[in-house]
Parts: structure tokens; C-alpha cells; sequence
């Protein structure tokens, strides 16, 4: 049934190699909706075409004009990134027109497709994020972690500071940690583990993921998994925890349910040193702390237990955007799409 919503003006697209995310807003720039769908763009653009659909559908994009950031052109289906980002701005452009679309691109700013730089506009969905922010706060740490990956950025008296731009650079700085809450292999968080009381290893293989850790922790927030288990089963607790087991040679039952769930909260807690050590790292050199912590992205939660751990001020994304209450949960999981429509309102189309 279509979401009944006023004329959708303009649409924030964020499209990622496994989801789509989406901000609608009126002719007044005010947010009306926000969506994630799955998008499992490394099995083809019919993928991409899929949820254009869907969401077309419910909200009425006839007049709408769009912006979009984008990291799905790393996933596989592509030859290099640079043609990663010409089939997905082409696919976008074949679906609302060239005239009605513009694509983040750093610097430039939001560019028309036929103005577009690869290296401007590759995984720059951070970048978007971090920009709509400093437009609203002077100084903060603004940390997005999600399904996939986490992004720890410096905001400095009202400017994005960053040491590296593209994806190995920001790898090499740990301001792109490649952990989220969702999708990660259990296998990358941490390669031994106490379980039933001993050291032991972990198998290397794709058994679980962090959802069915953070489904026993009870910390995953309500469908933030849209994308199937790894073996394809369904997502009950016992079919986590009989997941997770694996990872550590066992077989779940009532006999060690309490063992697993301990293993999760071990496993979460790495996940919480970890991103303690990319933001030490970010941190290093450059003066004193940012007190303020912005969160952002669905394991956002994540990121509040370690900014109260360090005695650090926590704030949502939509929070400090001055969002409203309904949408204000789904706005701080899909922040790259809403800021990237946010910077999109002032835009002067011609």
C-alpha cells in the first residue's frame, strides 16, 4: 500500500553494495520519510532497478528531483571503481533523467552526471554525512557505524578533517574501519575467544555473522538484518546461537545457550576496543579530544556505549539536525542519504 505522503519534491540517495537508502523531502525542504530496503547490488543493477521500484511506487517520484552518494560501485559486479560509479550514476540517470539528478562529489559538491569524477564521488557517502553535520556543529566526532563499516571523522571548527579521502587511505588512518553490526564474518572480529571457561581459536569460516551475535547480546535493533543469514536459515535465537557455535566447534543446546550469549557480549566487547583503537588513532597528534561524540548508522549503539565508557557526550545524528521524533530513528540509521538531501535543498537547478 503507498505511503501516503505531500508531493515528494526531492529524494537523498545513498546506494550501497548491499543496501539502498532513501530521504524524501517536500517543497519546504522538510524530511518526510526516510527507507532502507535491501539492495544486493554485487548479484546485478536489476537489484538497483528493484528498489528504484519499490520505492517509486510508495512514494510518488514523478516531480521529484534527485541527489546521490553512493559506495556500491567497490562490490564485485564491477571491473574497477571508476566503472562502478559510471554504471550507477548511468543507471540512475536512465531512471529520473539527467536534468533532475545530481551526484555528491566531495569538494565539487553535488555535480551533474556528465560532470562527474570517479575519484570525487567513490565512497563519499561519509563525506556527505560529515558535511551536513559541520553545517550544524562545530566541532564533534562523528562516528557511523553500520551494516558493513564504520567511519570515525573529525569535525573542526565547522570543517570535515580528514587524513586520508579514498578507501585505502582511510584505511590506512582507521577513519574507515571495515566492522559493522550486521554483515561483519564473526571470523574478522577476533580470531581467539574465551568459551566455557577456555582460550581457544575460532573457525575462519563464514558460519555467523555480527547479527547473531548482537541478537544475543539483545542489542540488534528491529530490522536492521534485511539480507539473509549465512546459511540461510531463519533468525530466531536458537538459530543464532546455533550459528555462532559453529564458529567455535560446537553445537548449540539448552546446555550452553548461556556460554553463547556469554561469547556474544565477548564478541561485542572487541568490537567496542576496536573502535577505540581507530578513534585513539584519529585522535593521535591532532590537540585535545572532541568531547562531543555524534552517532550515526544502524550499530550506532555501539558507538553510545563507547563515547559513556569514555566519558564522552553522546548525540544522535538526528538530533543534532533538529529531526522529528518519528523519523528520527530512521534518519540517524540512513544519515548518508538524509544529508546528502539535506545539502541538496539549497540547490539551484538549471
Amino acid at each position: 500500500m503507498r505511503l501516503k505522503l505531500p508531493q515528494v519534491r526531492l529524494v537523498g540517495w545513498d546506494i550501497g553494495g548491499a543496501h539502498l537508502k532513501c530521504a524524501a523531502f517536500d517543497d519546504a525542504g522538510e524530511l518526510l520519510a526516510v527507507r532502507q530496503l535491501a539492495c544486493p547490488l554485487w548479484q546485478g543493477l536489476s537489484e538497483l532497478d528493484r528498489a528504484y521500484d519499490l520505492i517509486a511506487a510508495d512514494w510518488g517520484l514523478t516531480e521529484a528531483r534527485h541527489v546521490v552518494t553512493m559506495t556500491g560501485e567497490l562490490c564485485d559486479l564491477f571491473p574497477s571503481r571508476e566503472a562502478g560509479v559510471r554504471a550507477i550514476v548511468a543507471a540512475m540517470a536512465a531512471r529520473v533523467g539527467e536534468d533532475h539528478l545530481r551526484i555528491y562529489a566531495r569538494q565539487a559538491g553535488l555535480v551533474r552526471p556528465t560532470a562527474v569524477v570517479a575519484s570525487d564521488v567513490a565512497s563519499m557517502n561519509w563525506h556527505a554525512t560529515a558535511t551536513a553535520l559541520a553545517q550544524r556543529c562545530d566541532e564533534a566526532l562523528l562516528i557511523d557505524t553500520g551494516s558493513t563499516t564504520t567511519d570515525v571523522i573529525r569535525i573542526e571548527k565547522g570543517r570535515v578533517v580528514t587524513q586520508g579521502h579514498a578507501d585505502r587511505t582511510r584505511l590506512m588512518s582507521d577513519e574507515l574501519v571495515y566492522q559493522g553490526v550486521v554483515r561483519t564474518p564473526v571470523m574478522a572480529v577476533s580470531a581467539r575467544v574465551m568459551y566455557a571457561g577456555q582460550w581457544q581459536g575460532i573457525a575462519a569460516e563464514y558460519f555467523a555473522n555480527m547479527a547473531d551475535v548482537y541478537r544475543l547480546t539483545g542489542e540488534l535493533p528491529p530490522d536492521a538484518d534485511l539480507l539473509p543469514s549465512a546459511d540461510g536459515r531463519g533468525k530466531t535465537l536458537g538459530e543464532s546461537a546455533a550459528r555462532l557455535a559453529r564458529m567455535v566447534g560446537d553445537d548449540a543446546g539448552e546446555a550452553n545457550f548461556s556460554a553463547l550469549q556469554a561469547l556474544a557480549r565477548e564478541l561485542a566487547a572487541a568490537q567496542i576496543r576496536r573502535l577505540g583503537e581507530a578513534v585513539q588513532r584519529v585522535e593521535q597528534g591532532r590537540g585535545a579530544p572532541l568531547q562531543m561524540v555524534v552517532g550515526a548508522g544502524v550499530g550506532r549503539f555501539l558507538v553510545q556505549a563507547w563515547a559513556r565508557a569514555s566519558g564522552r557526550t553522546y548525540r544522535d545524528f538526528s538530533q543534532v539536525l533538529g529531526l522529528p521524533g518519528a523519523l528520527a530513528e530512521p534518519a540517524s540509521v540512513s544519515a548518508p542519504a538524509v544529508a546528502v538531501g539535506c545539502l541538496g535543498r539549497s540547490l539551484i537547478w538549471a
